[in-house]
Formats: structure tokens, sequence, C-alpha cells
């Protein structure tokens, strides 16, 4: 008697324990590489705005000019330029204020910078926590199809006078499809967690490199003024 070990064929045959396992973890895998793919043009995106806006910011224009058109830009700019933006905004309001003390105009900036680094921050994570769990737990949830299936497999078993190898190899099989397809979900999800964990580390680096920089030319403005 021959049996066909495909894939199809084997869940088929499994128990509704398994084949229910087996949804969710493809379920899982779907929506994970949907999220890897929208990650990684988001990032790349990022980069790009992000590099235009610093190369026109240190290229020696007018701060006024670059907060009106990252004004303009609020919704799709860059986070840099979004940082920008409300470390002059707060700055102009202080001024507006009649206050002149240079450390009160640049500690108000530094804390608007931040206010909006840490949204940025936030932004850039979304769905990273979700690579995060779907790596961490989908071989343990094929892992639990695996041993229900084999648990399942010699319950039936059980009443046979004779077992071979034939007869107890289809149920093995359609068992361990579940680790399978675990794994399956857990190692691109993995993999991309920690690539977009690096990048946007390095992100946050230049961000805040940025707001260094950008209070020092801020500070030189407030002790000019």
């Amino acid at each position: 008697m021959t049996h066909d070990f495909s894939i199809v064929e084997l869940m088929l045959n499994a128990s509704w324990v398994v084949q229910a396992v087996v949804l969710l973890l493809v379920g899982v895998s779907v929506t994970s590489w949907a999220a890897i793919f929208r990650k990684v043009f988001a990032l790349k995106r990022v980069r790009r705005l992000t590099d235009a806006f610093e190369r026109e910011f240190w290229s020696g224009g007018n701060l006024q000019d670059l907060y009106q058109a990252a004004l303009h830009r609020a919704r799709d700019g860059s986070p840099m330029e979004r940082i920008f933006a409300s470390g002059m905004r707060e700055f102009a309001k202080l001024r507006e204020r009649r206050i002149t003390q240079p450390d009160a105009l640049l500690d108000g900036a530094r804390r608007a910078m931040r206010a909006a680094y840490q949204r940025e921050l936030d932004a850039l994570e979304v769905n990273l926590s979700f690579l995060g769990s779907v790596g961490s737990v989908s071989p343990y949830v094929g892992l639990f199809g695996t041993v229900w299936g084999i648990m399942h497999a010699f319950t039936g078993l059980g009443g046979m006078t004779q077992v071979t190898l034939a007869t107890v190899a289809p149920a093995i099989a359609e068992a361990l499809v579940a680790t399978a397809i675990g794994l399956f979900a857990a190692i691109p999800a993995v993999v991309a967690y920690n690539r977009f964990a690096h990048d946007i580390d390095r992100l946050a680096n230049r961000l805040e490199t940025f707001i260094e920089e950008f209070s020092n030319i801020l500070h030189r403005h407030a002790g000019g003024h």
C-alpha cells in the first residue's frame, strides 16, 4: 500500500487540532510577510527622505525657509524634518513670549524635539513587536500541533495487533508538518525583526545626533538675539 506524502494530502488526513494549528500558522505567516514588506518599503522611504532633508539642512539655507517647507510637508516629510519643525516651532513661541535667556530658549526647543523624537521612534517601531512575537511563539505552536498529532496517531494505532513502519509513517508525517509550518513562519519573522531593529537603531542615532547639532545652532541664534 502506497501513501501520498504531499503536504496537502497529509493535512487533509490529519486530526482537526493539527489542521487548526496549521491554518493558524499559515495565517500568521501571511500576516507577518505582509508586515515585513510594508516595513521594508516604509524604512526605505524614511531613509530616502531623511537623506534629502539632511542635505538640504546642511546646504546653508535659511532656517525660516526650511521651517516653512517643513510645515507644508508635515505629513509627508521625514522624521528628521518633523523633529526640526518641532524645535523651531517651540523656539519661535518662546521668543514671542519675550523669553530671551538662551538656556530657557534652548531647553524648551530641546524638550519639544525630544517629544517629537519619541513619537517618530514609536511610529518606526510599529509591527516590530508583532514580528518578535511571531518569531518566538510560532515554533511552540507548531510543536503543540506535532505533539497532539503524535498522541492522536498512537491512540489510533493502539488497537492494531501488528504495527509496521508503513502504518506509523503517515501519521507521524502529518504531525511533523505542524512543526515545519511553525518554523516556516518563525524564521523569516526573526530575521526581519533583527534587521529592522538594527535599521531603526541606526536611524535613531542619526536623529539624536541631529537634535544635538541643531540644538547648538539654536543656542548660537539665542545668544546672538
